[in-house]
């Protein structure tokens, strides 16, 4: 748990130092997997930059029960390096499973890369998830890894 604190503050303070962000790609289509029980552990993952540093993304889950997502999220560089951003956000998130429905809001951080010269990209995640129906209950442990095929590149203001 010492590890998780100190590389979200390492990842906090860096990105106070860098806050123009360029990314290299406009969308991005892929999986996200996870070993953790939430709403949307496994899923698809569809992510669109609004400009260069907000984006969207639609998750649409599978597992043990079937859910929809969508966040807002920020992006900034993570030092000197072009294609490598942490990114942090938030959203809601509605899942389906044995009749009944959960929904609740979720948050997100992590780091995300694009590699420069292939249309890939993968980035490494937290997403907590808080149920409000059918019972309160918060979900911590939902790390994940995307990997996505980007299209497009963001006009470099």
């Amino acid at each position: 748990m010492k590890f998780i604190t100190l590389s979200l503050v390492l990842l906090i303070l860096s990105g106070l130092y860098d806050h123009v962000s360029a990314q290299d790609y406009k969308l991005a289509m892929g999986l996200r997997l996870s070993t953790s029980p939430p709403t949307l552990s496994n899923s698809v993952s569809i992510k669109y930059f609004l400009d260069e540093t907000n984006a969207v993304e639609g998750l649409i889950g599978w597992g043990t029960r079937f859910g929809l997502g969508a966040l807002y999220e920020r992006h900034q560089l993570i030092g000197a390096t072009p294609s490598l951003n942490w990114f942090y956000g938030g959203g809601g998130c509605v899942g389906f499973q044995d009749g009944k429905t959960w929904l609740g809001p979720t948050g997100i951080v992590g780091m995300d890369y694009k590699f420069p010269n292939a249309p890939v990209n993968l980035s490494l995640d937290w997403k907590p998830e808080l149920d409000i129906l059918p019972d309160i209950n918060f979900v911590p442990g939902a790390f994940a890894v995307s990997i996505r095929y980007t299209f497009g590149r963001t006009p470099v203001k």
